[in-house]
């Protein structure tokens, strides 16, 4: 670095900030991989001012970490508390949305931000379409893929490099610095020179990349690490005995660029440093080459700031084409779904979800076995009955998560789907005992549909696991009864699964309560759950197959109670 300050040691090139094109967004504004429109950033004076921290001191304060937790995002009208617990969302983005960007370890992403944007699916449906469009050309071209993934490989090597001054180490400050602005420069170069052709968002990274390099306080950086790189060229000659060995070394000539801006002639070097002697400057080289990082850098803080929330929002990409490839990995498809409007006064408008399989197994790594979901209408009531293990709670979380996903603008764990969307989402899977409730479990199930009607708003989805599981049969039956027949005022999709099979069957007889629909687990002709499900009522739930499976019938138990008494004679023998 020594010769680069000394050769610039007066000399700062003057950098004109460029006048903002006629289409480009307000300042509080900032391009958005997530939405189609720019979205308002009113921390961004404070994202500045943690920018230049960090690129002058090399720690960051937090600032990527606090860009993703205070971005904004678009507006959606679903409640996490209603469903996200149930559906174990946190473990299947930590599980299923891993990033991998060509190696085998996962990438350290941020989780909370990869969660927020799939627990918040937006209002306007332009923002789910606009997501959808990026996902369709990044999952159908290699080529747009690896040059997404290599720009998030830079993002995060030049987050490394703005956090990277750790206490303890020495370093070089300025060379850290010159680090950074390599780093931003390749970043927008590769910007400007990928995806071609794209139809979707991903062009506008294409053109954010291709306005930065427009401009002056681009160019000025391009000439400052260009002339670090390249100050002068030197001819030698050496001159290698029989022995091998080096017997002379001569510079025949010395050519300094010219053409570079920081570059000036040895007498105007010679000059300026005698007229800054005389009006009494003292400059060291360290503080000249200070000053000329903190123009270059000022000149294009501004777009560096605009690039920074992008990482994350890439995260959610790439985290969305991880769970493809652990699906694909597992041997099934997953899908980018039509989903359409709800028609007010509209029942005929049905749902369709082939080869549908539960996610969170996939991301646990077990087996998932898909099954086809069709209903004439998607405002109905769908009691579910079968077996016990035979899938019935696997098929609410599938069917919760698709929707989840499906209105989020991500891939659904289907082959093929088709689904309208819904204003909300309610699961309520049966809770375990904890130590500190105050009810029993007649208690807890009053509460649980309590809650279920103060969250539910007309049109939502609801899952409902074991409706009244908690009391005895006859009075279960009638608070079912009124549940059921109260949610069919709200119009909503519902899924409830339940073991009140008599009772089901009577409702699928009297066929009383308007938009009911049933469906039961399939079985072979062992007797055993196929994880299919085909239309009526279950007229069995197995439990004696279950007990034989699980080790709990009459030989078995009664084996057990022989061992346990013939346990003390025997411990007696022994002492």
């Amino acid at each position: 670095m020594r010769s680069l300050s000394q050769n610039a040691l007066v000399h700062t090139p003057p950098m004109k900030p460029s006048p903002p094109s006629p289409d480009s967004a307000p300042a509080h504004e900032i391009l958005s991989l997530l939405h189609p429109d720019p979205i308002a950033r009113p921390d961004l004076e404070e994202m500045r001012q943690a920018l230049s921290f960090a690129f002058a001191s090399g720690v960051s304060g937090g600032l990527f970490s606090q860009a993703l937790e205070r971005a904004p995002l678009a507006p959606s009208t679903w409640d996490p508390k209603s469903f996200a617990p149930d559906l174990f969302l946190e473990e299947f983005v930590a599980r299923g949305f891993r990033v991998r960007t060509g190696g085998e370890r996962d990438a350290v992403v941020n989780r909370a931000f990869i969660l927020r944007v799939l627990a918040h699916p937006p209002t306007d449906p332009r923002v789910a379409d606009f997501r959808r469009e990026i996902l369709r050309e990044l999952s159908s071209s290699t080529v747009f893929r690896r040059q997404f993934e290599e720009l998030y490989t830079l993002a995060c090597r030049l987050r490394a490099a703005l956090e990277g001054a750790t206490a303890g180490k020495k370093f070089d400050a300025t060379r850290r610095q010159l680090d950074v602005l390599v780093l931003v420069k390749e970043a927008f170069d590769r910007m400007s020179e990928s995806f071609d052709g794209a139809k979707s968002g991903l062009s506008g990274l294409r053109e954010f990349g291709a306005s930065v390099r427009e401009t002056e306080g681009y160019r000025s950086m391009v000439d400052l690490l260009d002339y670090d790189e390249h100050l002068a060229t030197l001819g030698v000659t050496i001159r290698v005995g029989a022995d091998g060995r080096v017997r002379g070394f001569e510079v025949r000539n010395l050519r300094e660029r010219q053409d570079n801006p920081f570059v000036l002639s040895p007498a105007r070097r010679w000059l300026a440093r005698i007229e800054m002697f005389f009006r009494g400057y003292r400059f060291s080289d360290g503080e000249v080459m200070a000053r000329l990082l903190d123009a270059v850098f000022e000149g294009i803080e501004a777009h560096v700031l605009r690039f920074i929330p992008l990482l994350g929002e890439m995260e959610v990409y790439l985290g969305a084409l991880g769970f493809r490839d652990l699906a694909e990995a597992a041997g099934l498809e997953v899908c980018l779904p039509e989903i359409r409007p709800a028609v007010e006064g509209t029942d005929e408008q049905p749902r369709k979800l082939i080869g549908l399989f539960n996610p969170l197994l996939v991301a646990s790594g077990v087996r998932a076995v898909p099954c086809d979901l069709v209903s004439d209408r998607t405002n109905a009531t769908v009691l579910i009955t079968g077996p016990n293990s035979g899938g019935k709670t696997r098929l609410l979380q599938s069917v919760a998560l698709a929707q989840l996903l499906a209105q989020g603008g991500m891939f659904v764990p289907a082959r093929e789907a088709s689904l309208v969307r819904v204003p909300g989402l309610v699961v309520s899977l049966i809770q375990e005992t904890r130590v500190d409730q105050s009810e029993g479990r007649l208690g807890m199930e009053l509460v649980r549909i309590r809650a279920l009607f103060e969250m539910l708003g007309p049109g939502a989805m609801v899952m409902l696991d074991e409706l009244c599981s908690g009391t005895n049969p006859s009075e279960g039956e009638e608070i079912f009864e009124l549940v059921i027949t109260l949610l069919a005022k709200l119009r909503p999709q519902a899924f409830i699964t339940t073991h009140f099979l008599t009772f089901a069957a009577r409702l699928a007889r009297e066929n009383s309560i308007a938009g009911l629909r049933f469906i039961q687990v399939g079985l072979d002709a062992a007797h055993r759950p196929t994880y299919q499900f085909v239309a009526g009522v279950a007229t069995t739930s197995l439990a004696s197959h279950a007990a034989a499976r699980l080790g709990v019938s009459r030989d078995e138990l009664e084996g057990l109670i022989d061992r346990n008494m013939r346990a003390p004679a025997a411990r007696a023998r022994e002492s």
